[in-house]
C-alpha cells in the first residue's frame, strides 16, 4: 500500500502511510519522583476502578515534555503490557488540528473565518449564512452524524466525506446559526473538505507539512485510512459489565477531519508544547482559537475553535476529549502555566482518560489550593487526628459532631493517610447557603465531601462518604 505523495524523509513517510512499521519514540522521565509517584498512583487507581485495559500518559511541565509512561495491558489475549511508544486513536482531539489548518489558511490569506461555508461548499443548508467560525465552534446548526458511543451497522462500511455532507448538512438546521451550541462531527467534515479545496492538498498532507513534520510528531497515523498495527494498542469495548472484546473498526471515511488521528501520547504532548509556545500559528490565530465563542444572545459556550475553554482555580485550561471505536482520550493544556497532560486509553464509552487528566492536571501545574479547599482540607486533617475547631461550625453541625462521630471519622480516615488529591468539584446556592462538593483521591479509593456554609463562613454541613 502506498501514499499518494512522497515526502522528504522516511520517518515522515512512515508516519502518514498505512504501513506495518512503527516509529519508536524515546521514553521521557524527567519528573520529580514524588510528583511522578502521585501521577502513577492516580493512573493505576483509575484503571483499577474502571477496568479499562491500559492508558498512555505524557506530561508537560515548565513548557517542556518531562514524562511519558504507559499503564496496564495494551493487548489482553495474550496479555501484552502497554508501552509509551504505542499509538492510540485520539478521536475528537483531531478537531483542533483541523481548526489549526483553517487558521493557517486564514494566515495565508486564502480564506476568512467569517466567510460563509457556501463559498467553498455549495448546496449546504443555509450555506450563505453559516460561517466557517460557526462550524469550528459548533454553533452552526448542522446536525451531528455520530452522537452515539458505539459503531452503528452502516458505519462498518466505507463512506465519503461528500456522502456524509449530502446526508447531514443538507437537511434543515437544528437551530438558527449562532443561537445555540451543539457538538457536531458534521461541522468538521465540512471543515476538512474546505481545507482540501482551498489548499489543493489532502488534509493529512497539509497537516504533515505544516504541523506534524515541523514539530517532530513522527508517530502520527491516519486511522481513518487503516487500522492501527499489532505493535499499537488494541481497541476494546464491552456490553454492560461483560468481558472486554475487540472493538469493531469504523469503515473508511467516517472519521475524516473529525477524529481520524492516532499517535503516541508523547507526540500529542509535542503539540501541547507548541500550543504553549505558540510556534505553529501566529499569536492572533491562537487568540482566536482559544477565545470562547459567544452566542448571539451573549451566552458563553465555553468552546473555542476545536478546543474547550475552561477555568481551573482561575487558570485557563484548553482541553478536549476524544472517542472513536475502542479508544477514549483526553488532553488538558494549562497554556498560561506551561503544564499539560495527555491521556490515551483503549476502551470506548468509559471516562477513565478524562478522570486521570482532571485529577492530575492541577497536581502537575502545582496550583495552590483555593481558600475553601484549604479550609476543608485543614478540617479533614484535624478529623484524621480526632480534632475539630468548633469555632468554624454553625450550631447544627457542632451538634452533629458528637464524640462518637469524631471518633468514627478518626478511626476510618486516619489509616488512609495523605490523599493524592483534594479538590473542589462544584459550587451552587441552596437554602441561603453555598453548597460545595470536593473529591478526595487515594490509591484504590475516592471519597466525596459535601459542605454547606452560611454567608458569614460558618459551616452547616461537612459530610464524607465513598464517591459513587
Amino acid at each position: 500500500m502506498t501514499c499518494r505523495r512522497l515526502v522528504a524523509t522516511f520517518a515522515f513517510f512512515a508516519s502518514f502511510c498505512p504501513l506495518s512499521l512503527h516509529i519508536h519514540a524515546q521514553s521521557v522521565d524527567n519528573l520529580d519522583p514524588a510528583l511522578k509517584a502521585r501521577i502513577d498512583s492516580i493512573a493505576n487507581d483509575v484503571l483499577k476502578q474502571t477496568g479499562v485495559p491500559s492508558a498512555s500518559v505524557a506530561i508537560v511541565k515548565g513548557g517542556k515534555l518531562v514524562y511519558t509512561h504507559a499503564y496496564g495491558n495494551a493487548h489482553l489475549d495474550p496479555p501484552v503490557p502497554a508501552t509509551d511508544d504505542m499509538r492510540y486513536s485520539i478521536g475528537s482531539i483531531s478537531k483542533q488540528f483541523t481548526a489549526a489548518a483553517i487558521l493557517l489558511l486564514q494566515e495565508q490569506g486564502k480564506l476568512s473565518l467569517n466567510d460563509a461555508v457556501g463559498k467553498y461548499m455549495p448546496g449546504l443548508t443555509r450555506g450563505d449564512e453559516v460561517t466557517i467560525r460557526q462550524i469550528l465552534s459548533h454553533t452552526s446548526g448542522y446536525q451531528d452524524y455520530w452522537p452515539e458511543d458505539y459503531v452503528m451497522t452502516p458505519m462498518l462500511h466505507a463512506e465519503t466525506a461528500q456522502q456524509i455532507i449530502d446526508t447531514w448538512a443538507k437537511k434543515p438546521l437544528d437551530f438558527d446559526p449562532g443561537t445555540q451550541w451543539q457538538y457536531s462531527n458534521t461541522n468538521y467534515v465540512i471543515a476538512g473538505e474546505i481545507v482540501e479545496k482551498v489548499s489543493g492538498e489532502k488534509l493529512m498532507d497539509f497537516l504533515g507539512e505544516h504541523i506534524f513534520h515541523p514539530l517532530g510528531m513522527k508517530s502520527v497515523w491516519n486511522s481513518d485510512e487503516a487500522k492501527l498495527t499489532q505493535t499499537d494498542a488494541t481497541a476494546y469495548y464491552r456490553h454492560a459489565l461483560g468481558p472486554l472484546r475487540v472493538a469493531p473498526k469504523e469503515g473508511r471515511g467516517w472519521m475524516f477531519a473529525a477524529g481520524e488521528l492516532a499517535m503516541t501520547a508523547h507526540d500529542l504532548a509535542l503539540w501541547d508544547e507548541s500550543l504553549m509556545a505558540q510556534t505553529v500559528l501566529k499569536p492572533e490565530s491562537y487568540k482566536q482559537m482559544f477565545a470562547s465563542e459567544k452566542l448571539k444572545n451573549g451566552e458563553d459556550t465555553h468552546y473555542g475553535l476545536g478546543v474547550g475553554v475552561r477555568d481551573i482555580n482561575g487558570h485557563r485550561d484548553i482541553e478536549h476529549s476524544g472517542e472513536v471505536s475502542g479508544f477514549v482520550s483526553d488532553n488538558q493544556v494549562l497554556v498560561d502555566d506551561g503544564a499539560s497532560i495527555a491521556v490515551l486509553t483503549n476502551q470506548d464509552a468509559v471516562g477513565a482518560a478524562s478522570t486521570v487528566a482532571r485529577l492530575a492536571a492541577p497536581v502537575i501545574a502545582g496550583f495552590p489550593p483555593s481558600d475553601t479547599e484549604k479550609q476543608a482540607f485543614d478540617i479533614y486533617r484535624g478529623l484524621q487526628q480526632g480534632r475539630l475547631d468548633r469555632a468554624l461550625l454553625a450550631p447544627n453541625l457542632s451538634d452533629y459532631f458528637t464524640p462518637e462521630a469524631i471518633a468514627d471519622y478518626q478511626s476510618s480516615l486516619a489509616p488512609l493517610g495523605e490523599p493524592l488529591t483534594f479538590h473542589q468539584t462544584g459550587e451552587t446556592l441552596r437554602g441561603g447557603m453555598t453548597f460545595r462538593g470536593f473529591t478526595i483521591t487515594y490509591p484504590n479509593l475516592r471519597l466525596r465531601l459535601t459542605t454547606y456554609s452560611y454567608p458569614d463562613g460558618k459551616l452547616e454541613q461537612y459530610l464524607i462518604a465513598p464517591a459513587e
